[in-house]
């Protein structure tokens, strides 16, 4: 009978030894080059206003994390599966809700359509719709979200024509430069910094057509046993938000690009 004790002792020593152990496992969250987002400085650190706020959050929550570099759409995958479990810097769609939580916001994102300087007069555009049977080509970045509107007119394949899917801002840009397309959309801070980066004020413009804003979160995979693990993390935005740090950090990363330009 001890003998019988002695190892259920043993076997339930090593089932909360295991527990414990996952409970202190760094979360998995993946980032990607995304100025002024997510990138390496010239110190070959990780950093960018993403990057800043969802380390306050985490250690704010006492939330141990690991970061890997992988393209958007394969890390929106990963927390498909459950292979990653955390993505910032993302935009709440019914499609993703089947697959992941959403926290609280913890900041905005606009995003605008950007053309070569001196071809804002020439792109004869009043709404995303009238890209349907139009002339011009315009970038997008695979996997992200560009609002409703966006989404709903994507279903036609008629507008879907007129669009060209690339990985990063940088493809955009040649591709722009080269003429083999129109425009492309992107959020006015990303661009800032891209043209700060690569000294290319001048290069481009804004056009007036309205893309879309919203909220941004960050997003956690329904696969995590983990089901306290969003009230964590929201409950670390509250407090970030009402001590002022969250808008600290905005407010620095927005002087910067300002700074920068």
């Amino acid at each position: 009978m001890k003998g019988i004790i002695k190892k259920i002792s043993t076997v339930s020593i090593l089932i909360f030894s295991v527990n414990a152990f996952s409970q202190q496992s760094p979360l998995s969250v993946g980032w990607e080059l995304w100025y002024p987002y997510q990138y390496h400085n010239a110190q070959q650190q990780l950093t960018g206003l993403d990057l800043d706020i969802f380390n306050a959050v985490m250690s704010q929550a006492n939330l141990p994390v690991t970061f890997t570099e992988l393209p958007w759409k394969r890390h929106l995958q990963y927390i498909k599966t459950g292979e990653m479990d955390l993505a910032m810097g993302a935009s709440h769609t019914p499609e993703r809700e089947s697959y992941a939580y959403f926290t609280l916001p913890y900041r905005k994102e606009t995003v605008k359509l950007y053309v070569k300087k001196g071809q804002l007069e020439k792109i004869k555009l009043n709404s995303l719709a009238d890209l349907v049977n139009s002339p011009y080509m315009i970038g997008v970045e695979g996997g992200y979200y560009y609002g409703k509107e966006f989404q709903e007119l994507i279903k036609q394949p008629k507008f879907h024509a007129q669009l060209n899917e690339v990985i990063d801002i940088e493809e955009n840009v040649q591709l722009l430069l080269k003429g083999h397309i129109d425009g492309f959309l992107v959020d006015p801070v990303t661009m800032k910094a891209f043209v700060n980066k690569y000294k290319m004020q001048g290069e481009f413009e804004q056009h007036s057509i309205t893309i879309y804003s919203d909220d941004i979160y960050i997003m956690v995979s329904k696969k995590l046993k983990d089901k306290t693990l969003v009230a964590k993390i929201n409950h670390a935005i509250t407090d970030l938000k009402q001590s002022g740090k969250l808008d600290e950090i905005i407010a620095n990363w927005t002087k910067l690009q300002t700074t920068s330009n």
